[in-house]
């Protein structure tokens, strides 16, 4: 972290990664823990999801995604990030989540774009294979 004095206050700057890294927590914080404002914050209003079944494309709106996270209402689901890659304004992360039922684990790829001071995810791809018992 890299600060920055001014007069004698210390003011602390983040760095990109920590912005993009703070976005993605919560992203996987606010769903897990039924915070639906913390993932509003991290996602873009437009946003879309993205998935595959039976070879047929499926969009799932942002917004509907959100209005399912139920406040208070916390889940099993363990998530963890990957990776991140970013240049400038735009990034791409990486995340792995095991849900417990039904047994799978989901990997998403966020896109995510720097606007405005802060660091937005404004795309969801994801797929999941189920896990053994």
């Amino acid at each position: 972290m890299t600060f920055f004095f001014i007069g004698i206050h210390a003011v602390s700057a983040q760095t990109d990664l920590e912005l993009i890294t703070s976005t993605l927590n919560d992203y996987l914080e606010g769903t897990a823990n039924g915070e639906p404002e913390r993932v509003k914050r991290a996602f873009h209003p437009e946003l879309n999801l993205y998935s595959v079944a039976n070879d047929s494309l499926k969009v799932w709106n942002g917004q509907d995604y959100v209005g399912g996270i139920k406040q208070g209402k916390k889940s099993n689901r363990i998530g963890r990030i990957v990776s991140i890659d970013y240049e400038n304004d735009a990034a791409v992360g990486k995340i792995e989540i095991i849900m417990p039922g039904p047994k799978r684990i989901y990997t998403d790829y966020l896109m995510l774009l720097k606007y405005q001071g802060s660091w937005k995810i404004i795309h969801k791809s994801y797929t999941y294979v189920n896990y053994p018992e």
